[in-house]
């Protein structure tokens, strides 16, 4: 058995140790917001947090999430506690097909919790790894910032 923390619950499961993050968190726990992209890592549909870092769950084994914690888009806010990027995603109208972005938001709001001000370089790096087919790019900076200035606000900081 594997155990971890899935949005906050211990959960186990007898999944075989090699079967990825992605397909154990839709298939078994049901949570079907993290996407399949390329099965390759690469275009960041899939990102999770594993104890606070953005990963690729499309080709992490469950076996490395073992007494760890797992976070999903599921558990970053709701409709009436938006998480700032939630917020800011709508304001700047961020979503075009909407596919890639769960794991943008969850790459951004890893980037956010270790970075309160990112600069455009900042955001470049933490994103490079997120493909957007639409080409959201511009308005994903933008909301980013939005979300930053919104959670210094929150801790009353003066942006």
């Amino acid at each position: 058995m594997i155990s971890f923390t899935l949005n906050g619950e211990t959960v186990s499961t007898d999944a075989p140790a090699d079967a990825p993050l992605l397909w154990v968190v839709r298939d078994i726990f049901k949570l079907k917001g993290s996407k399949f992209g390329c099965g390759a890592g690469l275009c960041g549909a899939c990102t999770m947090h594993l104890d606070g870092v953005a990963v690729r769950t499309c080709i992490l084994p469950i076996s490395a999430a073992q007494n760890k914690a797992v976070t999903t888009i599921e558990a970053l806010g709701d409709r009436e506690n938006p998480h700032p990027l939630q917020t800011a995603w709508v304001e700047h109208s961020v979503p075009q097909c909407g596919y890639c972005q769960s794991g943008q938001i969850m790459s951004a709001a890893a980037l956010l919790a270790t970075n309160a001000s990112p600069t455009n370089e900042d955001i470049d790096a933490a994103m490079s790894g997120n493909v957007c087919r639409c080409g959201t790019y511009p308005r994903i900076k933008a909301a980013i910032h939005t979300a930053a200035k919104m959670q210094d606000e929150s801790l009353g900081g003066e942006s």
